[in-house]
């Protein structure tokens, strides 16, 4: 084979490649649900970071919808990028919700509104009035700009449930962040009342090095208490490439695969 043809059949066995995967991991989640006995089939979030904006079109056409990613700058350059290559194809926007899922500077929250659909890791009151403020200025900015309004952004509550005290606790990239059990209810009623921001729900990333099982039954008890007091805050995100049967099984609504449908993350450098 040539050159040229190696490199016109790249993208297409790329695509078949994710394909594949995707296929692999969709009846994963259709055997955990039947093995649950649940009657709803959780949302596939696919999570994109490390993985070019090309590998995003390529989902994109194989019918995901959701993809999420947890480091703004990269996210906010790569939303952009997909869009341009839509509209290069003409093929129009590309309808995809874009899910923030990582820990959140409260000074990035001007970029996130600007593509975000959803932000899973609010953990702190200085966050959602960050978040807030922002959406304001956003919605400002589109009615200067002539451009629709936007959607109040989606917004859940990462909960920390790591039952370990903070010195037994993996450190650095095994740390998972989140807000205390015990102020889950303040600060779900703060978000509840800010301008902009629409209560979904709960996210947890299971606490590393520990049984998956009790940390996300916990997640779901915690997902009862918030929606009894806020009934449109049901969505319970949990579950990634290792976990996601566990999580089904304890009621995820949405769940974040990355490596399972992308594979490992592309060398940098």
């Amino acid at each position: 084979m040539s050159e040229d043809a190696m490199q016109e059949s790249a993208p297409e066995a790329r695509t078949a490649e994710l394909g594949h995967a995707l296929e692999a991991v969709r009846r994963r989640i259709d055997r955990a649900v039947a093995t649950a006995g649940r009657d709803s089939t959780p949302r596939l979030i696919v999570v994109t970071k490390f993985h070019p904006a090309a590998d995003v079109r390529r989902l994109a056409g194989l019918g995901v919808q959701d993809v999420g990613e947890n480091r703004d700058q990269e996210a906010r350059a790569k939303a952009a990028e997909v869009e341009a290559l839509a509209e290069a194809a003409g093929t129009g926007p590309s309808g995809l919700h874009w899910h923030f899922i990582g820990q959140l500077q409260s000074n990035k929250a001007k970029y996130v509104v600007r593509y975000a659909a959803a932000v899973h890791s609010v953990d702190r009151a200085s966050l959602v009035t960050a978040l807030s403020s922002a959406m304001t200025r956003e919605q400002e900015r589109r009615q200067d700009a002539g451009l629709p309004r936007r959607e109040d952004l989606d917004c859940l509550i990462q909960v920390d449930l790591d039952p370990r005290p903070a010195h037994e606790r993996p450190e650095g990239i095994g740390s998972r962040g989140g807000a205390a059990p015990d102020g889950l209810l303040t600060l779900a009623d703060r978000i509840a009342g800010a301008e902009g921001l629409s209560l979904r729900g709960l996210m947890a990333v299971a606490p590393l090095g520990l049984d998956p099982e009790p940390a996300f039954r916990r997640l779901r008890e915690l997902s009862g208490a918030v929606a009894s007091r806020h009934p449109g805050a049901t969505w319970i995100s949990a579950g990634m490439s290792q976990d996601l049967e566990q999580a089904v099984a304890a009621g995820a609504t949405h769940l974040r695969i990355g490596t399972d449908v992308l594979g490992p993350r592309p060398e940098v450098g």
